[in-house]
């Protein structure tokens, strides 16, 4: 290659802005230390400029340190994550492009409290997500629009480098959900959307909380939470009632909205959510920029990526022409009509 490459974001001098403390839970838990991360963002810089299956990408150090502290500052470990997640963001084209959340319907989903965070910390430093699902509408929105949320979310939370250490706590409120929210995605689609958004989004969960389940979806819990790892898993409580759920909590509870038992109301919360994605919209948008030569990967790669994700969810919806769906769709009209 000649010339100077333009990339999405330059190289730049890290000033680590932590405090103490948070350095200390770095050191301790993710093996992180001023001279190993100096060595490492070095290594990083030098492989992405010289790989030739990256086409643009960020060289700030915030961005490529959250690859590294997802893998405990295991180099090898941070370049294969960072090269599987510019694949997926391309691969998914459809849902992780674009992720603007002046768009009506991500503004809606904001304004209605589908997935925000709380703007206090727990008692550990981290950020509650509450995700309510139930405010989504398979009916009017679709898998696409589903996807395209979460990375907004996402990406925003990841950009706090607190985050990127001390991880997050998921409270999930199942209210509202029913069957046809099984409509949205395959079997299939969701093993390869669970399972690479486990291994790709730099993201550390630490507890998930969940209240609300409908009886009658035991099975596909069940499902979901074979397609997690066992680390996940055994984070995973689940509660027969918002009581029980604030009795383990404990002070934490305070941290969630005045409606689950903590002190600010949910639309106040949600208004500063929406401030704070807002202040992320450039730099998300940026993200467009990034992208692989994805002639340069294995068959195999490429295919890992993909998940076929439909902006019509109608033929899903029905059941028609997909294997899959038609194997698992008797146990769930089953469990439908117990």
């Amino acid at each position: 290659m000649t010339g100077k490459r333009q990339w999405v974001t330059e190289a730049d001098h890290y000033k680590c802005p932590l405090s103490a403390e948070t350095q200390a839970i770095a050191k301790e838990e993710l093996r992180e230390d001023k001279r190993g991360r100096e060595q490492a963002l070095k290594t990083m810089r030098e492989w992405i400029q010289n790989n030739a299956r990256i086409a643009n990408c960020r060289l700030d150090a915030r961005f490529l340190l959250r690859f590294l502290r997802s893998k405990k500052f295991s180099v090898p470990q941070a370049q294969e994550a960072l090269e599987r997640y510019l694949l997926l963001r391309q691969t998914y084209g459809q849902a992780f492009r674009n992720l603007d959340i002046t768009l009506p319907t991500m503004d809606y989903l904001a304004t209605n409290g589908y997935l925000f965070a709380c703007p206090e910390r727990d008692r550990l430093g981290r950020r509650v997500v509450v995700a309510r699902p139930g405010v989504f509408d398979p009916y009017k929105f679709t898998n696409e629009d589903m996807c395209r949320y979460h990375g907004i979310a996402y990406e925003t939370l990841m950009e706090d480098e607190e985050n990127q250490i001390r991880g997050y706590n998921h409270f999930n409120d199942g209210q509202g959900v029913g069957f046809h929210y099984l409509t949205l995605f395959t079997p299939k689609e969701a093993v390869r959307i669970v399972k690479n958004g486990e291994r790709t989004l730099p993201m550390r969960h630490k507890e998930v909380h969940v209240i609300n389940v409908p009886p009658g979806l035991k099975f596909a819990l069940d499902f979901g939470m074979s397609l997690i790892s066992d680390k996940i898993k055994q984070r995973v409580k689940i509660y027969t009632s918002l009581e029980k759920a604030k009795e383990a909590l404990g002070e934490d509870c305070k941290v969630l909205p005045k409606e689950y038992g903590g002190t600010m109301p949910m639309e106040e919360m949600i208004a500063l959510w929406k401030k704070e994605l807002m202040a992320s919209r450039a730099l998300l948008l940026s993200h467009d920029e990034m992208g692989v030569r994805e002639e340069l990967f294995s068959p195999q790669a490429r295919e890992g990526a993909v998940s076929a994700l439909r902006a019509n969810t109608t033929s899903c919806a029905l059941g028609m022409g997909n294997s899959d769906m038609l194997g698992i769709s008797g146990s769930f009209r089953k469990l439908e009509v117990d």
